[in-house]
């Protein structure tokens, strides 16, 4: 794919330009990155300052130059070249000049169907634990009756299942069920880990395991199929 740019820019001389006797253009490209092709134009020459002069000035500007190229081409073997290029004397001072360059070898980024499939079991994966959180606050926030010594029967564990948040999901997809454990007064990590057959990595994840006391709720996640 080929892109056009057109490049305009005035430069003002000290001196008086009657003519100009002979004018070169260069380019040189320094960046290809991050969709910004950067580089500078190097206008040469030599001209007179009256036209009954006999002796000729040089003279040489640098022209920087920036192409934002849109996101959805690679530009990694763009290739830029002049197309076009004219110049104007303007009040004897002023030389104007145009430029056309060509950007060659553009490519369009092709949509890669499992990228777009990652990005959304990625973004759907965030939305899970967004609602997760939600409950978990909404558990931890719910007032509970609880008798003066902790209770160690099986009345101190709530289960949340909260697989309705999960729909339209796809059939072959896993929901999680997730259970409230009230820390009693014989509880560690340890024991609740083993007793919900759940790591110490998976705990961490959704609560803070440096100071429990009693309690305190615990949400604890377990896969269902």
């Amino acid at each position: 794919m080929k892109k056009l740019v057109p490049f305009k820019k005035d430069i003002m001389f000290d001196n008086n330009i009657a003519e100009i006797n002979s004018i070169s253009l260069e380019h040189e490209v320094n960046v290809k990155k991050d969709n910004l092709i950067s580089g500078k134009f190097i206008i040469s020459g030599d001209y007179k300052m009256t036209d009954t002069s006999v002796n000729l000035d040089n003279f040489e500007y640098e022209l920087p130059f920036n192409i934002n190229i849109d996101k959805k081409y690679y530009i990694d073997e763009a290739e830029v070249d002049i197309s076009d290029f004219y110049y104007e004397v303007i009040n004897n001072k002023v030389l104007s000049v145009n430029i056309e360059l060509t950007v060659d070898n553009v490519e369009e980024v092709r949509e890669d169907p499992v990228m777009e499939r990652n990005e959304e079991v990625a973004q759907k994966a965030e939305e899970r634990l967004e609602q997760v959180e939600k409950v978990k606050d909404e558990v931890i926030e719910e007032e509970v009756t609880e008798s003066t010594e902790p209770s160690t029967d099986n009345e101190d564990r709530e289960s949340v299942n909260v697989k309705s948040l999960f729909d339209g999901l796809d059939e072959h997809e896993v929901y999680v069920v997730y259970k409230v454990h009230i820390v009693t007064e014989n509880d560690t990590i340890e024991s609740i880990i083993e007793d919900y057959g759940v790591t110490k990595e998976q705990l961490e994840a959704y609560n803070s395991l440096s100071d429990i006391k009693i309690g305190d709720k615990l949400i604890v996640p377990a896969n269902e199929n």
